[in-house]
């Protein structure tokens, strides 16, 4: 349900609304310093201080030569009206404590309920187009937990950015050409030929796991696999090494497809490394930088001189055998990216490609296509680290050296393997407590967050009423501690989705779905919600009708279900 007079009301993002409120004063008081000064909020440590702190006047003191209070106090008196703020206080050296009226905080309410599923959402992306390339993974064998931790946060920060009102492309980049490649194919030839990795003839770099049975067995089967639209039939002609490697990299694509499907994770695009080679533009991209003066032959290697660019070393491009390094189709591809509109470009992808970024901009730079320095933008993720009964579990069977995605879906359900994944920030080490992702307790935040939500539904299918008329309850009556804790976290949350979107980093919302559980048990087990007193009962109930809204967007940021009944078997 969406209502038209509260849609735009200043309650619905109240930070954003103090903000514009200071620079309308900025601009009146100071107008020469209104472009060089953003005005900054933050928010009270303690509530004595009231709610926000705006420090503009501190900044503004001493190119103005003026007192910082006597500025405090003209920016006060500039300050538009706004039913937003209660009171104002000048405190310390300058600083200007805000505290937003009961009545604005009470109304937040009835935003939340009459945006429904938008609210939080901001426009600070107004529509701009945006790509987001993860997972990215080298189409060999079934995905690993790291690229399920790939998964989760690129899939998590898109939904955020569009959250925050960017129109974001999804893409997946499939490295199927190079020598990984061929050892696949080789893998699988032997694996038809009846040779095991026991066998003394099986190659050191050869790929181990029964997978690789899998794919020989349905090959010789003459069976048929779809990736990405495309049928490929196999032959069964394990002579035919195209047609194998053709068949089984299709069969690994659809199963690394089937397992993200599970994961709930969606693309817009793909796009294949092995398409940069057949249509010319690698070696189109190779002819360009050549042309651009920053490349130079030596060692019978063609080498990039990427120091141009801050780079620590010059970078071969073109090895003496004539193959190019890998760095080389990423140029290519990064240039297709750029050609088809995209100027912000954000890769997730792990920690291990962080040598390959200052190369790859290098190489953008070096093409003189008007293409900005620092573009692409990278979010890059540290390893996972799974546990079972405090041990590291380090294999799968399937896979033969490594725990898969699948596993892990399969073992602990897809809510909780995102939840984990991408509850970190994407640049610490992960551990992933399989005995912890699987308990019914409060230990387990999956669980704490999700069994808030159910509980909040619970009260709401007691009482009976029509949840969609609760934004109409008188709110004054939500006075308790409990009450304002809860208000507060809602009026945050719009502010929390901007910030994670301009920080790229969507744990922010699982710390924040956490601390608003936290509360909302707090207030349950402290509150009587079927009172026998109408406006203090629709109240309560339009107030936890709220935050399991909130509940509800929240953990969709994250890709993970909101139920409405939960069993309890641990103690909150």
């Amino acid at each position: 349900m969406r209502i038209s007079n509260l849609k735009n009301h200043p309650v619905s993002n109240i930070k954003n609304h103090l903000a514009d409120l200071f620079t309308q004063a900025l601009q009146a008081v100071a107008p020469e310093h209104a472009i060089q000064h953003a005005v900054v909020l933050e928010r009270s440590k303690q509530t004595q201080h009231g709610d926000y702190a705006c420090n503009l006047a501190m900044q503004l003191a001493k190119p103005m030569r003026r007192s910082p209070r006597d500025l405090a106090q003209a920016l006060i008196n500039a300050l538009p009206p706004s039913t937003v703020i209660g009171k104002l206080e000048i405190a310390g050296a300058g600083f200007i404590n805000i505290f937003i009226a009961v009545a604005a905080k009470q109304q937040i309410v009835s935003a939340a309920l009459c945006a429904g599923d938008k609210f939080g959402h901001v426009d600070v992306g107004a529509g701009r187009t945006l790509q987001v390339e993860f997972v990215s993974a080298n189409p060999t064998g079934p995905l690993h937990i790291g690229h399920g931790r790939g998964a989760a946060v690129g899939d998590c920060l898109c939904r955020v950015l569009s959250a925050a009102g960017w129109r974001v492309t999804r893409e997946f980049y499939y490295n199927d050409a190079g020598a990984q490649i061929e050892n696949l194919t080789l893998s699988v030839e032997l694996r038809c030929n009846g040779i095991t990795p026991d066998n003394v003839a099986w190659p050191d770099n050869g790929y181990r796991g029964d997978y690789i049975m899998d794919v020989a067995r349905a090959y010789l089967a003459r069976e048929a696999v779809v990736a990405d639209g495309k049928r490929i039939q196999a032959s069964g002609d394990v002579t035919d090494s195209v047609a194998l490697q053709q068949f089984a990299v299709t069969y690994l694509r659809q199963e690394q497809d089937e397992d993200l499907q599970a994961f709930r994770i969606k693309f817009d695009v793909f796009s294949l490394e092995s398409a940069l080679y057949t249509t010319g533009r690698v070696e189109e991209v190779v002819s360009a930088l050549v042309a651009s003066g920053h490349t130079y032959q030596q060692d019978d290697a063609l080498w990039l001189r990427t120091t141009d660019f801050g780079d620590d070393k010059d970078r071969v491009m073109r090895k003496s055998d004539g193959s190019y390094t890998y760095f080389v189709p990423d140029v290519a591809y990064h240039l297709d990216k750029w050609r088809r509109g995209f100027t912000r470009v954000i890769n997730e992808q792990g920690a291990d490609h962080h040598s390959t970024i200052t190369r790859v901009r290098a190489g953008l730079q070096a093409l003189n296509v008007g293409i900005p320095q620092g573009w692409p933008e990278y979010v890059l993720h540290q390893m996972v680290t799974v546990l079972r009964n405090g041990e590291e579990v380090k294999i799968s069977k399937r896979a033969g050296s490594y725990v898969t995605l699948r596993d892990l879906i399969d073992e602990v359900g897809c809510d909780a393997t995102r939840y984990f994944l991408a509850a970190r920030h994407s640049s610490t080490h992960l551990v992933f407590d399989i005995d912890l992702a699987k308990s019914q307790s409060n230990e387990n935040p999956v669980y704490y967050i999700q069994y808030a939500h159910a509980r909040i539904c619970s009260v709401l299918a007691q009482w009976g009423g029509e949840v969609a008329n609760l934004w109409q309850a008188d709110m004054s009556a939500l006075n308790s501690s409990y009450e304002q804790n809860l208000l507060q976290r809602i009026i945050d949350f719009p502010q929390l989705i901007e910030n994670a979107a301009a920080d790229l980093a969507p744990h922010l919302i699982a710390f924040y779905l956490k601390d608003l559980a936290a509360d909302l048990h707090s207030y349950y087990n402290a509150t009587r919600f079927l009172v026998e007193d109408e406006s203090i009962k629709r109240a309560r109930l339009a107030l936890i009708a709220a935050v399991a809204q909130v509940m509800k967007n929240g953990l969709d940021l994250l890709g993970v279900s909101a139920p409405e009944k939960m069993s309890h078997k641990g103690t909150m």
